[in-house]
């Protein structure tokens, strides 16, 4: 009996949802972040790239 009173008292609570919603959308800043980065990072990789190479000319 204690657990379903336990039980039912859990799923009637409220207090923690927007902990809840903060986290979901902090989590989806994330992601929005990590694909922002994802999807730059070859072009600055090529930037990086580029600038070596034009290092290793003027120095020879």
């Amino acid at each position: 009996m204690r657990f379903l009173t336990t039980a039912k008292r859990f799923l009637t609570d409220r207090s923690g949802g927007h902990v809840v919603e903060y986290a979901l959308i902090a989590g989806l800043i994330v992601i929005g972040i990590i694909s922002a980065l994802n999807a730059i990072s070859a072009s600055t990789t090529a930037m990086y790239n580029n600038l070596d190479e034009q290092w290793d000319e003027a120095s020879s």
